[in-house]
Protein backbone atom coordinates (compact mmCIF):
# COMPACT_ATOMS: atom_id res chain seq x y z
CA UNK A 1 0.00 0.00 0.00
CA UNK A 2 1.26 3.47 -0.88
CA UNK A 3 0.88 6.06 1.86
CA UNK A 4 0.24 9.61 0.68
CA UNK A 5 0.78 12.69 2.85
CA UNK A 6 -1.37 15.68 1.95
CA UNK A 7 -1.86 19.10 3.46
CA UNK A 8 -5.11 19.11 5.46
CA UNK A 9 -7.06 21.39 3.10
CA UNK A 10 -10.54 21.06 1.64
CA UNK A 11 -9.81 18.53 -1.11
CA UNK A 12 -7.70 16.32 1.16
CA UNK A 13 -10.33 16.43 3.90
CA UNK A 14 -13.01 15.32 1.45
CA UNK A 15 -10.72 12.52 0.23
CA UNK A 16 -10.14 11.45 3.85
CA UNK A 17 -13.90 11.35 4.47
CA UNK A 18 -14.44 9.18 1.39
CA UNK A 19 -11.74 6.74 2.53
CA UNK A 20 -13.17 6.59 6.04
CA UNK A 21 -16.69 5.85 4.79
CA UNK A 22 -15.19 3.13 2.58
CA UNK A 23 -13.79 1.44 5.69
CA UNK A 24 -10.20 2.66 5.45
CA UNK A 25 -7.90 4.13 8.12
CA UNK A 26 -6.52 7.67 7.84
CA UNK A 27 -3.90 9.58 9.86
CA UNK A 28 -5.36 12.88 11.09
CA UNK A 29 -4.02 15.77 13.18
CA UNK A 30 -5.52 16.72 16.52
CA UNK A 31 -4.38 19.25 19.10
CA UNK A 32 -3.05 16.46 21.33
CA UNK A 33 -1.26 13.96 19.05
CA UNK A 34 -1.93 12.64 15.55
CA UNK A 35 -4.70 10.02 15.46
CA UNK A 36 -5.21 6.86 13.43
CA UNK A 37 -8.86 7.30 12.49
CA UNK A 38 -11.55 4.86 11.36
CA UNK A 39 -15.35 4.81 11.34
CA UNK A 40 -16.23 4.00 14.96
CA UNK A 41 -19.52 2.39 13.86
CA UNK A 42 -17.82 -0.16 11.60
CA UNK A 43 -16.34 -3.28 13.18
CA UNK A 44 -14.29 -4.04 10.06
CA UNK A 45 -12.85 -0.53 9.86
CA UNK A 46 -11.93 -0.43 13.55
CA UNK A 47 -10.13 -3.77 13.27
CA UNK A 48 -7.86 -2.14 10.66
CA UNK A 49 -6.66 0.28 13.37
CA UNK A 50 -5.53 -2.61 15.55
CA UNK A 51 -3.82 -4.25 12.58
CA UNK A 52 -1.99 -1.08 11.49
CA UNK A 53 -0.76 -0.32 15.01
CA UNK A 54 -0.15 -3.87 16.19
CA UNK A 55 -2.36 -2.88 19.13
CA UNK A 56 -3.68 -5.44 21.65
CA UNK A 57 -7.43 -6.02 21.33
CA UNK A 58 -8.07 -5.37 25.05
CA UNK A 59 -6.88 -1.77 24.82
CA UNK A 60 -9.97 0.47 24.28
CA UNK A 61 -10.14 3.33 21.78
CA UNK A 62 -11.45 6.89 22.05
CA UNK A 63 -14.21 8.01 19.68
CA UNK A 64 -14.05 11.57 18.34
CA UNK A 65 -17.08 13.71 17.53
CA UNK A 66 -17.54 17.14 15.97
CA UNK A 67 -20.71 18.23 17.79
CA UNK A 68 -22.86 17.34 20.77
CA UNK A 69 -25.49 16.06 18.32
CA UNK A 70 -23.12 13.14 17.59
CA UNK A 71 -22.83 12.18 21.28
CA UNK A 72 -25.69 9.60 21.23
CA UNK A 73 -23.83 7.71 18.48
CA UNK A 74 -21.09 6.90 21.01
CA UNK A 75 -22.60 7.00 24.52
CA UNK A 76 -25.96 6.88 26.29
CA UNK A 77 -27.37 8.04 29.63
CA UNK A 78 -25.40 11.30 29.57
CA UNK A 79 -25.52 12.91 33.04
CA UNK A 80 -25.67 16.63 33.70
CA UNK A 81 -22.06 16.69 34.91
CA UNK A 82 -20.90 15.39 31.53
CA UNK A 83 -22.54 18.38 29.86
CA UNK A 84 -20.84 20.68 32.39
CA UNK A 85 -17.46 19.27 31.40
CA UNK A 86 -18.32 19.51 27.71
CA UNK A 87 -19.34 23.15 28.08
CA UNK A 88 -16.11 23.96 29.90
CA UNK A 89 -13.57 21.95 27.88
CA UNK A 90 -14.99 20.95 24.48
CA UNK A 91 -13.74 21.30 21.86
CA UNK A 92 -10.48 20.38 23.57
CA UNK A 93 -8.21 17.72 25.07
CA UNK A 94 -10.69 16.04 27.43
CA UNK A 95 -12.10 12.52 27.05
CA UNK A 96 -15.19 11.48 29.00
CA UNK A 97 -16.11 7.84 29.72
CA UNK A 98 -19.82 6.95 29.91
CA UNK A 99 -22.10 3.99 29.13
CA UNK A 100 -21.60 2.88 25.53
CA UNK A 101 -24.17 3.23 22.77
CA UNK A 102 -25.31 0.01 21.10
CA UNK A 103 -24.34 1.02 17.57
CA UNK A 104 -20.70 1.63 18.48
CA UNK A 105 -18.36 -1.08 17.16
CA UNK A 106 -17.60 -3.51 20.00
CA UNK A 107 -13.85 -3.45 19.25
CA UNK A 108 -13.78 0.24 20.15
CA UNK A 109 -14.76 -0.62 23.73
CA UNK A 110 -12.50 -3.69 24.16
CA UNK A 111 -15.34 -5.69 25.71
CA UNK A 112 -16.31 -3.00 28.21
CA UNK A 113 -19.83 -1.61 28.67
CA UNK A 114 -18.41 1.91 28.61
CA UNK A 115 -17.14 4.14 25.80
CA UNK A 116 -14.67 7.02 25.66
CA UNK A 117 -15.56 10.17 23.73
CA UNK A 118 -14.07 13.57 23.05
CA UNK A 119 -14.47 16.55 20.72
CA UNK A 120 -11.08 17.66 19.35
CA UNK A 121 -10.33 21.34 18.85
CA UNK A 122 -8.03 20.96 15.82
CA UNK A 123 -9.99 22.39 12.86
CA UNK A 124 -8.83 19.68 10.44
CA UNK A 125 -9.91 16.89 12.78
CA UNK A 126 -13.36 18.39 13.22
CA UNK A 127 -13.68 19.03 9.48
CA UNK A 128 -12.92 15.37 8.71
CA UNK A 129 -15.46 14.15 11.27
CA UNK A 130 -18.10 16.54 9.91
CA UNK A 131 -17.40 15.48 6.31
CA UNK A 132 -17.62 11.78 7.22
CA UNK A 133 -20.72 12.28 9.37
CA UNK A 134 -19.74 9.51 11.79
CA UNK A 135 -17.68 9.40 15.01
CA UNK A 136 -14.09 8.40 14.43
CA UNK A 137 -12.22 5.97 16.64
CA UNK A 138 -8.69 7.36 16.72
CA UNK A 139 -5.85 6.21 18.97
CA UNK A 140 -2.42 7.74 18.48
CA UNK A 141 -1.08 7.11 14.97
CA UNK A 142 2.06 5.22 15.98
CA UNK A 143 3.12 1.61 16.24
CA UNK A 144 1.79 0.26 19.52
CA UNK A 145 4.05 1.07 22.46
CA UNK A 146 6.27 3.59 20.68
CA UNK A 147 6.28 7.38 21.25
CA UNK A 148 3.14 9.10 20.05
CA UNK A 149 3.39 11.20 16.86
CA UNK A 150 3.11 14.98 17.02
CA UNK A 151 3.87 15.68 13.33
CA UNK A 152 2.79 14.12 10.05
CA UNK A 153 6.41 13.04 9.52
CA UNK A 154 6.24 11.03 12.75
CA UNK A 155 3.10 9.28 11.48
CA UNK A 156 4.74 8.47 8.15
CA UNK A 157 7.76 7.03 9.96
CA UNK A 158 5.53 4.47 11.71
CA UNK A 159 2.67 4.02 9.24
CA UNK A 160 4.30 4.16 5.79
CA UNK A 161 2.74 1.35 3.74
CA UNK A 162 0.14 0.58 6.41
CA UNK A 163 -2.49 3.26 5.68
CA UNK A 164 -3.49 5.09 2.47
CA UNK A 165 -3.51 8.73 3.64
CA UNK A 166 -2.04 11.05 6.25
CA UNK A 167 -3.38 14.59 6.61
CA UNK A 168 -0.67 17.10 7.53
CA UNK A 169 -2.11 19.69 9.91
CA UNK A 170 1.20 20.91 11.36
CA UNK A 171 2.73 20.19 14.74
CA UNK A 172 0.34 19.38 17.58
CA UNK A 173 -0.15 22.29 19.99
CA UNK A 174 -0.64 20.22 23.18
CA UNK A 175 1.67 17.29 22.51
CA UNK A 176 0.32 14.65 24.93
CA UNK A 177 -2.88 12.63 24.75
CA UNK A 178 -6.13 13.92 26.22
CA UNK A 179 -7.09 13.84 29.87
CA UNK A 180 -9.46 10.91 30.50
CA UNK A 181 -12.16 11.10 33.19
CA UNK A 182 -14.73 8.40 33.88
CA UNK A 183 -18.25 9.41 34.87
CA UNK A 184 -19.48 5.83 34.72
CA UNK A 185 -19.12 5.19 38.46
CA UNK A 186 -20.39 6.72 41.68
CA UNK A 187 -17.71 9.42 41.67
CA UNK A 188 -15.65 11.03 38.91
CA UNK A 189 -12.38 9.16 38.37
CA UNK A 190 -9.32 10.52 36.56
CA UNK A 191 -7.83 7.66 34.55
CA UNK A 192 -5.22 9.48 32.46
CA UNK A 193 -3.75 12.94 33.15
CA UNK A 194 -3.41 15.45 30.35
CA UNK A 195 -3.51 19.15 29.55
CA UNK A 196 -6.82 19.51 31.42
CA UNK A 197 -5.80 19.06 35.06
CA UNK A 198 -7.50 17.35 37.99
CA UNK A 199 -7.81 20.75 39.67
CA UNK A 200 -9.68 22.19 36.66
CA UNK A 201 -12.03 19.20 36.61
CA UNK A 202 -12.80 19.54 40.31
CA UNK A 203 -13.45 23.25 39.95
CA UNK A 204 -15.89 22.64 37.09
CA UNK A 205 -17.69 19.70 38.71
CA UNK A 206 -17.60 21.27 42.20
CA UNK A 207 -16.72 17.92 43.71
CA UNK A 208 -13.75 15.67 44.38
CA UNK A 209 -12.21 13.84 41.42
CA UNK A 210 -10.51 10.61 42.49
CA UNK A 211 -7.18 9.67 40.90
CA UNK A 212 -6.70 6.16 39.54
CA UNK A 213 -3.74 4.39 41.10
CA UNK A 214 -2.74 3.40 37.55
CA UNK A 215 -1.67 6.98 36.82
CA UNK A 216 1.56 6.56 38.77
CA UNK A 217 1.66 2.76 39.15
CA UNK A 218 1.33 -0.30 36.91
CA UNK A 219 -2.06 -2.01 36.75
CA UNK A 220 -2.36 -4.98 39.08
CA UNK A 221 -2.24 -8.48 37.61
CA UNK A 222 -5.57 -9.21 35.91
CA UNK A 223 -6.88 -5.64 36.30
CA UNK A 224 -8.88 -4.33 33.32
CA UNK A 225 -7.77 -1.23 31.43
CA UNK A 226 -10.73 1.19 31.45
CA UNK A 227 -8.88 3.76 29.34
CA UNK A 228 -6.16 3.85 26.69
CA UNK A 229 -2.65 4.24 28.06
CA UNK A 230 -3.19 2.25 31.25
CA UNK A 231 -2.31 -1.38 30.76
CA UNK A 232 0.82 -1.67 28.67
CA UNK A 233 4.25 -0.12 28.40
CA UNK A 234 3.62 2.94 26.27
CA UNK A 235 5.35 5.87 24.62
CA UNK A 236 8.73 4.07 24.71
CA UNK A 237 11.64 4.62 22.36
CA UNK A 238 13.97 1.74 21.52
CA UNK A 239 16.42 3.21 24.04
CA UNK A 240 16.02 2.05 27.63
CA UNK A 241 14.59 4.97 29.63
CA UNK A 242 15.36 5.40 33.33
CA UNK A 243 13.89 8.27 35.36
CA UNK A 244 16.23 9.98 37.81
CA UNK A 245 14.49 11.89 40.62
CA UNK A 246 16.62 14.52 42.37
CA UNK A 247 18.60 17.72 41.90
CA UNK A 248 20.50 18.61 38.73
CA UNK A 249 23.80 18.14 40.60
CA UNK A 250 22.78 14.64 41.74
CA UNK A 251 21.53 13.83 38.23
CA UNK A 252 24.87 14.88 36.73
CA UNK A 253 26.85 12.88 39.29
CA UNK A 254 24.80 9.74 38.70
CA UNK A 255 25.18 9.91 34.91
CA UNK A 256 28.92 10.53 35.22
CA UNK A 257 29.26 7.31 37.25
CA UNK A 258 27.60 5.29 34.47
CA UNK A 259 30.19 6.09 31.80
CA UNK A 260 29.39 7.56 28.40
CA UNK A 261 29.01 4.66 25.97
CA UNK A 262 25.68 5.05 24.11
CA UNK A 263 24.22 7.03 27.04
CA UNK A 264 22.06 10.09 26.48
CA UNK A 265 20.64 12.60 28.95
CA UNK A 266 16.97 13.50 28.54
CA UNK A 267 17.08 16.80 30.36
CA UNK A 268 15.39 20.17 30.63
CA UNK A 269 16.22 22.97 28.19
CA UNK A 270 19.21 25.02 29.39
CA UNK A 271 20.82 22.17 31.32
CA UNK A 272 22.86 20.80 28.40
CA UNK A 273 25.92 22.85 29.30
CA UNK A 274 26.08 21.25 32.74
CA UNK A 275 26.33 17.69 31.42
CA UNK A 276 29.26 15.85 29.89
CA UNK A 277 27.31 13.52 27.59
CA UNK A 278 24.98 13.75 24.59
CA UNK A 279 21.75 15.52 25.55
CA UNK A 280 18.19 15.72 24.26
CA UNK A 281 15.96 18.33 25.86
CA UNK A 282 12.20 18.27 26.40
CA UNK A 283 11.28 21.77 27.54
CA UNK A 284 12.19 24.09 30.40
CA UNK A 285 12.00 22.87 33.99
CA UNK A 286 9.48 25.58 34.88
CA UNK A 287 7.22 25.04 31.84
CA UNK A 288 5.17 21.80 31.96
CA UNK A 289 3.24 22.96 28.88
CA UNK A 290 6.51 23.12 26.95
CA UNK A 291 7.56 19.73 28.32
CA UNK A 292 4.30 18.21 27.12
CA UNK A 293 4.65 19.75 23.68
CA UNK A 294 8.23 18.53 23.20
CA UNK A 295 8.31 15.19 25.05
CA UNK A 296 7.40 12.75 22.29
CA UNK A 297 9.66 14.41 19.73
CA UNK A 298 12.48 14.15 22.27
CA UNK A 299 11.82 10.44 22.83
CA UNK A 300 11.96 9.86 19.07
CA UNK A 301 15.19 11.86 18.86
CA UNK A 302 16.82 9.43 21.31
CA UNK A 303 16.43 6.67 18.74
CA UNK A 304 17.57 8.91 15.90
CA UNK A 305 20.81 9.40 17.85
CA UNK A 306 21.25 5.69 18.50
CA UNK A 307 21.03 5.98 22.29
CA UNK A 308 20.87 2.68 24.14
CA UNK A 309 20.12 4.16 27.57
CA UNK A 310 18.47 7.50 28.32
CA UNK A 311 18.54 8.97 31.81
CA UNK A 312 15.57 11.30 32.11
CA UNK A 313 15.22 14.28 34.41
CA UNK A 314 12.08 13.77 36.46
CA UNK A 315 9.34 16.41 36.06
CA UNK A 316 6.88 17.50 38.72
CA UNK A 317 3.86 15.29 39.36
CA UNK A 318 1.06 17.84 39.62
CA UNK A 319 -0.96 19.93 37.17
CA UNK A 320 0.00 19.56 33.50
CA UNK A 321 3.35 18.12 34.64
CA UNK A 322 1.48 15.06 35.95
CA UNK A 323 0.73 14.16 32.32
CA UNK A 324 4.41 14.43 31.42
CA UNK A 325 5.45 12.37 34.44
CA UNK A 326 2.82 9.72 33.61
CA UNK A 327 4.12 9.36 30.03
CA UNK A 328 7.73 9.14 31.17
CA UNK A 329 6.87 6.56 33.82
CA UNK A 330 5.33 4.32 31.18
CA UNK A 331 8.14 4.94 28.69
CA UNK A 332 10.52 3.86 31.46
CA UNK A 333 8.37 0.87 32.50
CA UNK A 334 8.21 2.53 35.95
CA UNK A 335 11.99 2.44 36.52
CA UNK A 336 12.67 5.40 38.83
CA UNK A 337 15.93 5.97 40.68
CA UNK A 338 16.16 8.41 43.61
CA UNK A 339 19.44 10.32 43.32
CA UNK A 340 20.94 12.61 45.93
Amino acid sequence: MQTIVQRADGDAIRQAARLLLAGEVVGIPTETVYGLAANALSETAVQKIFAAKGRPQDNPLISHIASLEMLPMVVRDVPERAYRLAEAFWPGPLTIILSRARQLASAVCAGLDTASVRMPSHPAARAVIEAAGVPLAAPSANLSGSPSPTTAADVLSDMDGRIPLILDGGACSVGVESTVISLAGDEPLLLRPGYITAEQLEQTLECRVALSSAILNPLKQGETAASPGMKYKHYAPKAEVILLKGSLAAYKAYITEQGSDHICALCFSGEEGELNCPCVTYGRADSPEEQARELFSALRELDARGARVAYARCPESRGVAMAVYNRLLRAAAFRVVEVS
